[in-house]
């Protein structure tokens, strides 16, 4: 499924963080992932449009 981490191992992981942090805060955690993943793709994009905007140097035949 997720390279190795079958479904009891993923069943583990998600009981400990409920009891770690709590059944009132997962919704917080979950949206601020979600805020920083959105963020993180937007600056990605806005890296991308920057370096397809800025021109290639074209090539100068210096023919002698």
């Amino acid at each position: 499924m997720f390279g190795g981490i079958g479904m009891p191992e993923l069943i583990l992981i998600l009981v400990i963080v409920l009891i770690v942090f709590g059944a009132g805060k997962l919704p917080e955690l979950g949206a601020g992932l979600g805020k920083g993943i959105r963020n993180f793709k937007k600056s990605v994009g806005e890296a991308n449009e920057a370096l397809e905007s800025t021109e290639k140097p074209e090539k100068i035949d210096q023919k002698q």
